[in-house]
């Protein structure tokens, strides 16, 4: 194995435990789900990746010029005990597009020997022949992964993804479209990798093959700027190593780490610090990174985690449980029936305590909230009755800012003594048939049927948007469609049709009927109506007296009495016609009042509101014929697969959550033994905040990272046929230059 004895006194037990937990969690397939952190490993075909992870490791893969890897290669390293001997377990992570008895063939291969000289290359290809790559299959790359897990004492903890390379042409062994999306110049891929990581704080720079370089060329020169930060900058730096050549090939680790470690002594490279040079550093550096940004993102995992129980519960809740059976099918309406029955009955009743009705303060959530809904559309059709409801606002003087229909009074008076001549029966002169008050109000109240209708029509879309929420958030979405057209929309349409003959009725005596009424008020209203006439022309006899402003000149009482008396109209038809407009207004007043509760109560809520709880209960499904149950409760394939989905997302994700609780327990004891051991040290010093340990993480509360460019899965040139989570959710970018290679690692 590769000497490594630089990065061994940094391999913690905390750090193994924290490595191996990340580790169990991406083999349970949490990173279909979540996303983990890690790092991976990318370059162009033949750039020298496959001789970087045997530097790292100190294992044998296959180095062949003409062809990359045609699948991701999860290397997994531990560092273990000096007298503990090295081991190696070698098997198939199937990917997510394999069918289940692709799966199960895959899973069975497995190894757990040393190879041979320590070389994978024949496992790698047996790997390659069970997958189905190659010319021979069918298949240019796939999205199975191929887990090496070694471990002995000259291992860090480290673990890598190794992707496929990027390629310039197509041959027979891959294809021309594949290769056509990695024609990438170096400044064209530094430009995609700041779009992955702006600000250059998770890329650590890799150059390989620097002995190709012309020993004091300007390339040489060029690239030790680079390696030295000067040029592409990184937080992380970069890194060189020397890669084995074809003619160093059969060299053994020892040999190899030799001839890199002679290599840097000389020339340029000889005054480059060791920590960023060759593949013991390397091992060092990445095992560090690594354990860092798992450190960082523990935090986030864990919410992603949460949120993605929360979600996929929340969804199998709705698709409720399987039902094959007709009884199933019939268990599954009863109890959607009696969860739909209670929760319109609390949207009617204005009890909110359901997660269902979400946030008030959002939109989506006061919608829900039937009953405040419908509360507030009454009082503004309470307004819009009282303020536009009539036909004509009769006044005394224009109100040129008044967008409503006004007319004067006295032009109005002239209209309703044309109309009294028109319909004289056999009354007295003076006086006026009874009749004329109900014409004059029909005309008054002639909106009433718009602002009813309106009303109607608006709260009815508001209780059909709920009951449509209501039954979105109890079943799927197939369901719910089905539910609508055999139950729901039958019985709301009934029940608009009866809110529509209701309001009719309210409207009837008003639109055609004579005007009936024993409501004091009605007088009470006259009264003041004629009361406040009379004072105002009584106000004009006094004023033409002598009694304005409270000022009293001197006059006789018979000049104040005949100022009055000229005051007072004579014209009997106008006496007439001026009474019926005030029994009109009198009447219009108490009508209106009436109309709107009429509106509110029994159409409102004696029509609809009443009802709705009752448009989809367990009795109902009890009638429902066994033929029916079955067409609108069974499940679709869709939905069967959706469920299987979800039940194994939960299953992983609690196992997830079960690792990093118990991960979080276990250092919290440790470090609360810890401090109890040394209570004097911790009061006299800080902990070091550059170096926190996993207890110190997972105790403290970390705000969430803002999810911008750290989290955007990687560029969809990349993606190639090799579509699979360990490419979309990790940061990785490809590197090269023309003579040279040039790798970049993103954590």
């Amino acid at each position: 194995m590769a000497d490594h004895t630089a990065a061994t006194p940094l391999q913690s037990k905390d750090h193994k435990t924290l490595m191996d937990v990340i580790d169990k969690l991406r083999s349970k397939g949490i990173n279909r789900y979540v996303n983990l952190p890690q790092i991976v490993v990318c370059g162009d075909q033949s750039s020298g990746k496959s001789s970087v992870l045997q530097a790292i490791s100190g294992m044998s893969f296959p180095t062949q010029d003409n062809l990359c890897t045609r699948f991701a290669t999860e290397l997994i390293l531990r560092h273990t005990g000096e007298n503990v001997e090295e081991k190696c377990h070698v098997s198939i992570s199937p990917g997510i597009d394999r069918s289940s008895q692709e799966k199960a063939r895959l899973e069975q291969f497995r190894y757990s020997e040393i190879p041979d000289q320590n070389n994978i290359g024949a496992l790698v290809d047996k790997a390659k022949e069970v997958m189905g790559v190659g010319n021979d299959h069918g298949r240019t790359f796939c999205k199975d992964v191929l887990r090496i897990e070694l471990s002995g004492p000259t291992q860090p903890h480290l673990t890598i993804v190794d992707l496929p390379g990027l390629f310039r042409a197509g041959n027979k062994d891959q294809s021309a479209e594949d290769a056509a999306i990695s024609n990438f110049a170096l400044q064209e891929v530094t430009q995609l990798a700041r779009e992955i990581d702006v600000r250059g704080t998770r890329t650590l720079g890799l150059i390989t093959k620097p002995d190709t370089l012309d020993v004091g060329s300007a390339s040489e020169h060029d690239y030790f700027d680079l390696v030295q930060n000067r040029d592409v900058k990184f937080r992380l730096g970069w890194h060189v190593i020397r890669n084995r050549d074809f003619k160093s090939r059969n060299a053994t680790n020892e040999e190899r780490d030799q001839a890199e470690a002679e290599f840097f002594d000389q020339g340029v490279w000889a005054g480059l610090p060791r920590s960023q040079k060759g593949a013991g550093s390397l091992c060092t550096r990445l095992s560090e990174v690594l354990k860092d940004q798992i450190l960082e993102q523990l935090p986030d995992v864990l919410d992603e985690i949460r949120r993605g129980l929360d979600q996929s519960s929340t969804r199998l809740e709705q698709l409720g449980a399987a039902r094959g059976s007709l009884a199933e099918q019939r268990k599954y309406l009863l109890n959607a029936s009696h969860q739909f029955s209670n929760l319109i009955t609390e949207a009617k009743d204005g009890i909110y305590q359901d997660k269902f009705f979400g946030n008030a303060r959002e939109e989506a959530g006061y919608r829900k909230r039937l009953r405040a809904v419908v509360q507030n559309t009454l009082t503004e059709f309470s307004h819009e009755m009282r303020i536009n409801g009539q036909a004509r606002e009769i006044v005394e003087r224009l109100d040129t800012y008044s967008d409503r229909n006004q007319i004067l009074r006295p032009t109005y008076l002239k209209e309703v003594k044309r109309l009294m001549k028109r319909t004289r029966g056999c009354e007295l002169p003076g006086t006026y048939n009874p009749l004329i008050i109900g014409e004059l109000f029909h005309e008054q109240c002639a909106p009433w049927r718009g602002w009813l209708e309106d009303f109607s029509r608006r709260i009815y879309d508001a209780v059909e948007a709920t009951v449509n929420a209501a039954l979105a958030y109890i079943v799927d979405e197939e369901t719910k469609s089905k539910l609508w057209v055999e139950l729901i929309n039958g019985a709301l349409d009934r029940l608009n049709r009866q809110l529509r003959s209701k309001v009719n009725e309210i409207l009837r005596p008003h639109e055609d009927g004579h005007p009936i009424t024993y409501n004091h008020y009605l007088t009470d209203n006259v009264q003041k109506i004629r009361a406040n006439r009379f004072r105002a022309r009584l106000k004009e006899g006094l004023a033409e007296a002598g009694f304005d402003s409270n000022v009293v000149r001197p006059t006789t009482i018979n000049a104040v009495i005949d100022s009055l008396v000229k005051h007072t109209e004579v014209d009997m038809e106008t006496v007439a016609s001026s009474e019926a407009i005030d029994w009109m207004e009198a009447y219009y007043q108490v009508a209106l009042k009436k109309v709107v509760d009429d509106f509110s109560t029994l159409a409102i809520e004696a029509c609809l509101m009443s009802k709705l709880p009752h448009l989809f209960t367990p009795e109902i499904v009890f009638d429902l014929s066994d033929d029916v149950v079955s067409m609108i409760a069974a499940e679709s394939w869709e939905v069967v697969d959706e469920r299987k989905f979800l039940t194994e997302k939960i299953k992983v994700l609690s196992s997830g959550m079960t690792e990093l609780q118990r991960l979080g327990k276990h250092h919290r004891r440790a470090n609360d033994s810890e401090n109890e051991d040394s209570d004097d040290a911790s009061e006299a010093s800080s902990p070091d905040e550059s170096n926190p340990r996993v207890g110190q993480i997972l105790r403290i509360h970390l705000p969430n990272r803002t999810q911008d460019n750290f989290r955007r899965p990687i560029l969809h040139q990349f993606r190639m046929d090799l579509n699979h989570s360990h490419i979309q959710n990790r940061f990785s970018i490809l590197m090269r230059l023309r003579g040279l290679k040039l790798d970049t690692l993103l954590h």
